[in-house]
């Protein structure tokens, strides 16, 4: 898909940028001529994204986020009300993911995954699109969502909680922040190996790649495709929406008989 000129010079903020997807993400809009702002909590990952050849041309700034903790984030949105103004481009791609059963998780833990997954997402947004609203340009915001939000499984029902509270979150932001031409979507990305913060077992990664119709797991180029289309004038009349990238995983029930790890069609 070609985007032209559209994001030379647009101002993104990214969070999570040092895990795959958002590494991922981060190239596709420097690919794209973009300034880049990455946030996370691994602040040497962070850090050594500066050496990044793809990210090699691009204007970085860089903040080490904890998510859990309102004062970090608002540092985070006046690192870029400093340095920007406003951004043009929110991209909330920052989750956790560890398996609890619901019955054993404790209340900490309970509180941890929903701060990151779903209380993060509304503080920045909050914050950042008041700046884009001062400065009176309009915006768009991605959040990454998931296929949690529609199918739930033993140890993941926290999680899958706070993914379907994020698709109703960007819901009602699209509506609150259409007035002034912010659009609010999210992406919902398929397994890509080495996706998760939390370590998966073998088998268990194995039993996941059976259930994608299409053969493949999450490649580099296609998560990060969807988030720029819905950044591009191409979407200016979408907003509220959820665009599934996940092979056809969610589509029903499947089983393949093998599959072959981020091979592109």
């Amino acid at each position: 898909m070609h985007f032209e000129d559209q994001f030379i010079g647009k101002k993104v903020v990214i969070t999570g940028a040092a895990g795959i997807f958002g590494t991922w993400i981060a190239q596709a809009f420097a690919a794209q001529g973009a300034k880049l702002c990455l946030s996370d909590i691994r602040g040497n990952e962070l850090r050594a994204m500066a050496e990044d050849p793809l990210l090699s041309d691009t204007e970085l700034l860089f903040h080490t986020s904890d998510l859990t903790q309102e004062t970090s984030i608002v540092e985070l949105a006046a690192l870029v009300e400093k340095e920007w103004s406003s951004a043009d481009i929110l991209i909330n791609n920052a989750g956790i993911y560890q398996r609890h059963h619901l019955m054993e998780m404790s209340a900490q833990a309970w509180n941890h995954s929903i701060g990151v997954n779903v209380t993060a997402p509304f503080l920045l947004t909050q914050l950042l699109a008041k700046q884009m609203i001062k400065d009176g340009k309009p915006g768009s915001i991605i959040n990454i969502s998931s296929g949690a939000a529609l199918s739930n499984q033993i140890g993941g029902g926290h999680y899958s909680t706070g993914k379907a509270a994020l698709s109703m979150l960007t819901r009602s932001f699209a509506l609150e922040l259409a007035p002034y031409q912010i659009r609010v979507n999210a992406v919902a990305p398929g397994f890509a190996p080495g996706s998760e913060v939390s370590e998966l077992s073998e088998d268990y990664v194995n039993n996941l790649l059976t259930q994608i119709p299409l053969g493949r797991t999450s490649g580099p180029q296609d998560a990060p495709t969807a988030i720029l289309y819905l950044c591009s004038e191409s979407a200016s009349f979408i907003t509220g929406s959820t665009l599934t990238v996940d092979g056809g995983r969610t589509a029903g029930t499947f089983k393949a008989p093998k599959l072959q790890a981020g091979k592109q069609a």
